[in-house]
């Protein structure tokens, strides 16, 4: 074997244990939920064909879509606006408003979960104030319900919506934006026709970033939901923990890596998805 064959071989097998690690750890666990999803109860593919003929499944499904995607536009546009008056602030109010992104990371999403039930029952604050100030004469019911969902899960994506935009954001050269003003562009026409569109890769990556998260959510929607709105991940852990019924359980883990991986060999042909999550370099 020459050099350049045993440096090769080297480098194979300092990698080999972080290989083994994965095959063990990720690839195992996988192969083994796709096995038991056809053959639990019975060998077929019975519990994929639930997804075609299952009223109840195709409305977790659909709900789960829903949320998610209603998600990812507020997170969207939350975050947009907070990603833009970050990159145009001066670097002591920048600093300010990117310790205020990054502080809710640091909290339990189980915290902030109960911190929300609280405002939003029907005894919370959000209610008591509505209702003090004469805009309602009865409780809403903001909670254990899709629009509760929506408000906790909205909350906790918004950082991820930032930190992705801002970074794309960071990388504009603001001497083009001074130049469309000296053309004579309002401040309207520099955002809509130059700033935008520059920003664009950062806004897919979040979008990207914040629907596959959505996707997965568990804890949030099982405590603003109460049981009445199922999401996927909260589907899963009932037939698996409650039902024990292990097949349609694992079948829609299944769907639900299966929907990732779609959705981002989807995105990987529009975008460089390496790039936009700080693979690729300039």
């Amino acid at each position: 074997m020459n050099a350049s064959g045993r440096a090769s071989l080297g480098w194979w097998l300092l990698l080999l244990p972080a290989v083994a690690l994965v095959l063990f750890f990720y690839v195992a666990p996988i192969v083994q939920v796709l096995t038991i999803s056809f053959t639990e109860p019975e060998p077929g593919w019975g519990n994929y064909e639930r997804l075609l003929t299952s009223e109840g499944i195709q409305r977790v499904i659909f709900t789960t879509l829903r949320i998610c995607l209603l998600t990812t536009a507020f997170a969207l546009l939350l975050g947009y606006a907070i990603a833009y008056a970050i990159t145009l602030a001066s670097p002591r109010a920048r600093n300010w408003w990117i310790l205020a992104v990054l502080v809710p990371l640091w909290i339990s999403v189980l915290v902030r979960a109960f911190a929300w039930v609280t405002l939003l029952r029907r005894q919370g604050l959000v209610n008591n104030t509505l209702m003090q100030a004469g805009v309602i004469s009865e409780p809403l019911p903001l909670v254990w319900n899709e629009f509760g969902i929506l408000v906790g899960m909205v909350h906790y994506m918004v950082p991820f919506a930032v930190l992705p935009m801002l970074a794309s954001m960071r990388e504009i050269d603001m001497r083009l934006l001074a130049a469309a003003r000296g053309l004579g562009a309002s401040r309207g026409q520099v955002f809509r026709q130059v700033f935008l569109p520059l920003s664009m890769p950062g806004v897919i990556a979040a979008g990207v970033l914040v629907f596959i998260f959505s996707l997965g959510f568990y804890i949030t929607p099982a405590i603003l939901g109460g049981g009445r709105t199922l999401m996927v991940a909260e589907w899963i852990a009932l037939q698996i923990l409650d039902l024990i019924r292990w097949g349609l359980g694992t079948m829609m883990a299944t769907m639900l890596v299966v929907a990732i991986m779609v959705t981002l060999l989807v995105f990987s042909r529009i975008v460089d998805l390496r790039r936009m999550f700080g693979a690729g370099g300039r």
